[in-house]
Formats: C-alpha cells, sequence, structure tokens
C-alpha cells in the first residue's frame, strides 16, 4: 500500500483554512485533490465532506440552505463543486452571516475562472490553491520515491494512478482511461458541447505542438476549424489544466520579439500517450524528445516558484530562452536541452545580455555536478536547479 506523499500545497492549504471562510483548491481530475484534503481534515472531528459526483451527497443538497445552516459548526468540504454551480450564491448568504473562518473547503477541477460563480459571488470571500498533479520536486528524496528517478516522472507524468503504478503497463492503460473519461465527462459536465471524436482528434493535434508557437489560423487549417474555434478549443484545455500556453516576455529592446505564445501539454505522461509512444526507449527516437524534455521541465521549474510569472523570450531572429520567470524587476532565465552535453546558440551570451537575468541555468538530464559555461550561465540537473532556486523563495 502506497504511503502518502506531502504536497507543496498542503501549508498554503491550511494557512487559507485558517484566515479564509472559504478556500478553493482547484486542479485536474485526479490530480490528488481529495486525498490532499482528507489528509488535512483526518485529525479534526468538526469536519463534513460531500462528494458531489455521488447520487447521495447531491440530495442532501436540496436545500442547501437548511442542510448546511444544521452543520454550521463544522468545516463542511465539498468535492467536484462544479457540479452545482447554483450552490455559490448560498454559500456567500451563509458566509455574510457568520464569516468566520474555515467555513468552507471546496473541491473543484476547474480553474477559477471557469468557476465563474465562484469569483463572481465569492469575491472577497475565497481563497484559491491550486495543486497540479505530483511535481519532482515534491517527490525527490521523500522515502516512498527514494528508489525513483527523475526519468519515471518524466516518463509517466505527475498524476498520482499514473506515477505510482506498479508497471509502465499499467501507467499506460490509467493515462488513456484518464483520456477518455476527460472527454466523455469532463468537458460536458463543464456546459461544453463539443463531439468527443472533434475534441479527441484536437487534443492529439495540441499534442503534436507541443512546444511549438501557436498560431491558431494554421492550427486551424490543419483540421478545418476557423481559427476563433481553435481558440476556443485551447482556452477549454487550458482552464482545465491540460495545456500551458506560454506568453512571450515583452521587454524594452529594439529588436523586434515574437508576438504569438508557445503551448504545451502540462503532463508529460498525456503527452507520450496521445503521440501513442509506447516507451521510454521509444521516445529517445522520436521527434519529440527534445521538446517533451523542454515542458516537463518547464512545469517543474514554474511550480517551483509559483509566485513568479512564466514567459518564453523570442526575437524574430530565432533567438530564444525557453522560459523567463520574472517577479518585478527581478528574472530567472532556463535554456533546457535534451543533452548531457548541450549546444548553446551562437547568440545565447548576446541574449543573456540584453535580458540582464539575476541567474541563467542550462538544464539537462544529468545527474552529476554542474559547471559553469560562458555568459555566467551554469549548466546543470534538475535536482542541482532546484536547489539553487531555493534562494529565491
Amino acid at each position: 500500500m502506497q504511503r502518502y506523499i506531502d504536497r507543496q500545497a498542503a501549508g498554503e492549504l491550511q494557512q487559507s483554512l485558517s484566515n479564509n471562510p472559504v478556500t478553493a483548491l482547484i486542479g485536474p481530475r485526479q490530480c490528488g485533490k481529495s486525498t490532499l484534503a482528507g489528509h488535512l481534515l483526518s485529525s479534526r472531528k468538526d469536519t463534513l465532506f460531500l462528494d458531489l459526483e455521488l447520487p447521495s451527497d447531491i440530495r442532501k443538497l436540496q436545500d442547501p440552505e437548511l442542510f448546511l445552516n444544521e452543520h454550521k459548526a463544522k468545516l463542511v468540504c465539498i468535492d467536484e463543486v462544479q457540479q452545482k454551480p447554483d450552490l455559490f450564491p448560498v454559500l456567500r448568504a451563509l458566509v455574510d452571516k457568520d464569516r468566520k473562518p474555515g467555513r468552507f473547503l471546496i473541491l473543484g477541477s476547474a480553474s477559477r475562472d471557469l468557476v465563474r460563480q465562484g469569483s463572481e459571488t465569492l469575491a472577497g470571500r475565497i481563497h484559491y490553491v491550486e495543486l497540479t498533479p505530483f511535481t519532482w520536486n515534491e517527490l525527490a528524496g521523500r522515502p516512498v520515491v527514494k528508489a525513483w528517478n527523475f526519468k519515471r516522472h518524466w516518463w509517466r507524468g505527475g498524476f498520482p494512478p499514473a506515477f505510482l503504478a506498479d508497471t509502465d503497463k499499467q501507467s499506460d492503460a490509467w493515462r488513456r482511461d484518464m483520456i477518455l473519461d476527460y472527454l466523455s465527462r469532463d468537458i460536458p459536465s463543464f456546459g461544453f458541447t463539443i463531439p468527443l471524436p472533434a475534441m479527441s482528434r484536437f487534443w492529439k493535434m495540441a499534442a503534436h505542438y507541443h512546444g511549438g508557437l501557436l498560431n491558431a489560423s494554421k492550427f486551424g487549417q490543419a483540421m478545418d476549424l476557423s481559427h476563433n474555434t481553435v481558440r476556443k478549443y485551447i482556452d477549454i484545455l487550458e482552464q482545465t489544466f491540460m495545456v500551458r500556453v506560454l506568453q512571450p516576455l515583452e521587454i524594452n529592446l529594439k529588436k523586434r520579439m515574437v508576438k504569438s505564445p508557445k503551448i504545451y501539454l502540462r503532463d508529460s505522461g498525456l503527452l507520450h500517450t496521445l503521440l501513442e509512444i509506447e516507451s521510454m526507449t521509444e521516445l529517445y527516437g522520436h521527434p519529440v524528445f527534445g521538446a517533451s524534455w523542454e515542458g516537463w521541465c518547464i512545469e517543474q521549474l514554474i511550480n517551483k516558484l509559483p509566485l513568479w510569472q512564466p514567459f518564453f523570450y523570442r526575437t524574430s531572429s530565432g533567438e530564444e530562452i525557453d522560459l523567463v520567470l520574472t517577479k518585478g524587476r527581478k528574472k530567472l532565465a532556463f535554456e533546457i536541452k535534451a543533452s548531457l552535453t548541450p549546444h548553446l546558440s551562437r547568440g545565447f551570451a548576446d541574449t543573456i545580455a540584453a535580458l540582464k537575468p539575476e541567474r541563467t541555468w542550462v538544464v539537462c538530464p544529468m545527474t552529476d555536478n554542474g559547471y559553469p559555461i560562458q555568459s555566467g550561465a551554469r549548466v546543470v540537473g534538475i535536482s542541482e536547479c532546484f536547489k539553487e532556486m531555493d534562494a529565491f523563495i
């Protein structure tokens, strides 16, 4: 039996429950929201858990004001809250009558923008905590994963059932089921009327564009869709945590900048399954190999410093930095290379000189100690990069 693995969001979640009447824990389905909430609430006796995917729990909320008033002394945890959007006005009214911290913990498989009722009716009363699938920063060094290295996480992705599966075959089977469930259940549950085959084909096409610039018109031509429909579908995938649209960094330089965003599938395991890559050995020879490593690293690095804003930097002449994290005037630059002997472009030093980051790392799949190179950058593996990033938390 697998042991509980501590989550990075646990501290923020506990603090929010102590300070806010409503806390929303949001993230993709099966990323561990219910497990985290259950672990934090297991030591408390004044709690009530409702799962709105269970008909019995939905029936309890036929008159939500009456039911919730009977349990006003408890912390009420409501899972899959997006299944009952008419609940939000009731929560607001109850909170306004008694604004004590820790009244409600709501869990949802959608972003704060998609759960609009929460944003509109609970403004000033709610704090959002985003939970991702396992990140390597959460797993590295934990006794339960001591025997595993980052390549397992890169290959399988971070969804707990996929990462913790006994075999790669079981992990892949779970990911295939998850993709089907997302298309057949999650998309309709948010009110989107999109034929399953169309969305399935679109998601696979997005996997082929992983790590590339997002040109909605070109994307649409390949699928016989309008650019507005492409943007709508991308927005759905983004708001349900399946893809990341990484915006370009705009700084006051004389060089012409690329203005199109880049698109990444947020979970590398789902990427490999959608592209029907059957093994790590096959991945090494696949055209997506470099982009897969790049996307995996970007997710890990962004989640290491969640208060920093992520961008990429590229000029029209092709000079590029894969990830730039910004906070105020501070910048951290990351070039990501899927090679133990990374080759940098001629313009790399000039690009770093123009950006003026606090630190620059070249992140590659190495486990040895890193080493410095020209332009002040340092070649490192992901774990060493995490340690050096601690100075900026």
